[in-house]
């Protein structure tokens, strides 16, 4: 994942802060230009019609694209300072023209608040920081039990030969009803968990969001 993916890969534009914010209208969306590190570097940062976000940095000797920023697993040394201060313009660019969700994709921040509508129950992430399960949200009852688990994973996980990255929710649901429904499309058996008593829905708009409240709500009253 490039920089700018990994920086915005959550937050969704609010396009009248970026316009406030000094960025250009262009035919495809908007774009912002700054000069940073003494004027030693130039970056240009575009956000197109959809909100995605990306970027060059320009060596304003060479006039060039400065490369080494892009090599990520560098440590020490100038390219890592250019780099660290291109991400200071990211990340105030997030904080100051876009609202932050809790995971990646539409439909999984819509359930969020539906389940939030319904129970006032905000997700927790007990394993942030940790590099393979960092945006891994539990929905907990009062009782501490989970009963619902928003997860980002690879697609091939749980589609074998899938190509891209997909939000999931797992649900604990009855066993017998479990074995009907992973013969549908847009169920499959629980990822990492027990697949008896959990099943996993992807949320990729295969099915509606009330259909899959349904199923939250059923969880809801499995966990005791």
């Amino acid at each position: 994942m490039i920089l700018e993916e990994k920086i915005f890969k959550k937050a969704k534009p609010d396009f009248e802060k970026i316009k406030k914010y000094g960025f250009n209208k262009i035919q495809d969306g908007w774009v912002l230009n700054k000069i940073f590190m003494n004027d030693a570097f130039k970056c240009e940062i575009c956000i197109d019609k959809n909100g995605k976000a990306g970027g060059v940095v320009y060596d304003m000797a060479s006039g060039e694209e400065y490369l080494p920023l892009r090599m990520e697993h560098t440590t020490g040394g100038f390219s890592s300072e250019v780099r660290a201060e291109y991400e200071k313009i990211l990340y105030d660019i997030l904080k100051n023209c876009f609202t932050e969700n809790y995971f990646i994709y539409p439909q999984a921040n819509r359930i969020t608040e539906l389940i939030y509508k319904k129970y006032s129950i905000n997700p927790d992430f007990p394993w942030k920081g940790q590099k393979n399960a960092s945006d891994a949200g539990v929905f907990r009852k009062t009782s501490g039990k989970w009963f619902a688990l928003i997860m980002n994973i690879k697609r091939d996980k749980i589609i074998p030969g899938a190509k891209g990255d997909i939000d999931i929710i797992n649900l604990k649901l009855d066993e017998a009803e479990i074995g009907v429904l992973v013969k549908k499309e847009g169920f499959y058996p629980a990822y990492h968990m027990n697949k008896k008593s959990w099943l996993t829905i992807a949320f990729d708009e295969t099915l509606l969001d009330g259909e899959i409240m349904e199923f939250v709500e059923k969880s809801y009253k499995n966990v005791k």
